[in-house]
């Protein structure tokens, strides 16, 4: 259940082509931005359809068919931004398929060691032994960050983890993507996008457990001993939570919340057999602000949809065949700048970041790929983009 063949073979590749000159390496070839080069536009993005809702104040959005990939509407797709819990499902992409969802493990004090202070949590107990599927109803339905990183000791730690996050964005071309850690919490520098977003939901609703899970309304979590208690799924367009009503239709997704980041939502909605997938990130104002203008778009997608002409395309991972593409002008150097990262003006990549503190010689591996292409890709960038610099690690999840 852990193969991880293929991340050591890429791996293996991105770290003997670093270890050469960079006039040595040779690029892949990438000549078009990753989507099409209007999702690199900023501001809205639509074609033969009108009618887009008023009432959108979300610093960046997208509206996607899920089924073909087509981008039917956009407005600053690829601005990097916090992500907040929405990173978990390029969490859940990495490592759900590692175990098997009926595989026991009982929690240790150290697996909760390094969950940041402030974050949402499932409940987990040092002491109590759960099922594989009980830590990631933790995951999804609670965005508990004790859960990740129980799952992420599991999986050989949260350096290990977070490579192995960094190499799975790179395939599937989430290039706007830099993780720090494994459960979205506000750290400097960990920045994503609507485009990416969307990206990793996509991938994840083909896995009939990841949409098993980010569909589950309520489920019983152990307590200790016989006793239980029921957790709620926080999308509230799911449960029609806080005043809302049920979204029809709807699969999951993900949603995020911090201090810092303020809201963040991917949902996934079928109607009619058509899959229309949104995400909407940054409202200006808070509360239901996410999941009103999501349903307004997927109210949007599903009457204006089919008259719409694509603005761009979802892309498919490289494993899959997808052409290699580039960032959108700017991205990788405005990356940088936010992540602050030790080294960046001497020309030292910031990809090494990831492996700050960290022994062994798997976190090393699976960030190789990721600082080759990042190398080769923030010297050629032009500028432009937005990138917005991280708080540290005192932001609060409250989603």
């Amino acid at each position: 259940m852990r193969d991880c063949s293929r991340l050591s073979r890429r791996a293996a590749l991105g770290l003997t082509a670093a270890a050469l000159p960079l006039s040595a390496a040779a690029p892949a070839a990438a000549t078009t931005v990753v989507g099409g080069e209007r999702l690199a536009r900023g501001g809205v993005q639509v074609r033969g359809a009108s009618g887009l809702p008023r009432k959108l104040d979300a610093r960046a959005w997208l509206v996607a068919d899920g089924e073909s990939g087509e981008v039917l509407a956009s407005f600053n797709a690829h601005r990097r931004l916090a992500p907040a819990s929405t990173l978990k499902m390029l969490f859940a992409d990495t490592v759900l398929k590692k175990f098997d969802r009926t595989e026991r493990y009982k929690v240790t004090d150290e697996d909760l060691a390094d969950v940041p202070a402030g974050s949402s949590l499932v409940g987990i107990k040092p002491g109590i032994t759960y099922t594989v599927e009980q830590l990631w109803q933790g995951v999804f339905l609670r965005s508990g960050n004790d859960a990740v990183h129980v799952l992420s000791h599991m999986n050989g730690g949260i350096a290990k983890t977070v490579a192995e996050m960094q190499a799975g964005a790179e395939d599937l071309q989430a290039l706007d993507t830099r993780v720090v850690s494994p459960d979205g919490f506000d750290h400097k520098g960990q920045l994503s996008s609507a485009y990416d977003l969307t990206l990793f939901a996509r991938h994840g609703l083909k896995d009939a457990d990841f949409r098993g899970y980010c569909g589950t309304r309520t489920a019983d979590f152990p307590a200790g001993g016989k006793k239980t208690f029921q957790i709620q799924n926080t999308d509230r367009l799911l449960t029609g939570a806080w005043g809302l009503d049920v979204y029809e239709g709807l699969i999951g997704v993900k949603n995020g919340y911090t201090s810092h980041a303020g809201n963040t939502f991917t949902g996934a909605a079928t109607r009619g057999g058509r899959t229309l997938l949104v995400t909407v990130m940054h409202p200006h104002v808070g509360g239901n602000a996410v999941y009103e203008q999501t349903a307004a778009l997927l109210d949007w997608g599903f009457k204006h949809g089919s008259s719409a002409m694509a603005v761009g395309a979802l892309v498919e991972p490289l494993s899959a065949g997808g052409a290699s593409a580039s960032p959108a002008p700017g991205t990788a150097r405005k990356a940088a700048q936010a992540a602050g990262a030790p080294g960046a003006a001497s020309g030292h990549p910031s990809s090494w970041r990831l492996l700050e503190g960290a022994a062994g010689s798997a976190a090393l591996l699976g960030a190789g790929a990721w600082a080759l292409r990042r190398r080769l890709t923030r010297g050629g960038a032009a500028a432009g983009g937005e990138a917005r610099p991280e708080s540290g690690s005192g932001g609060r999840h409250r989603v």
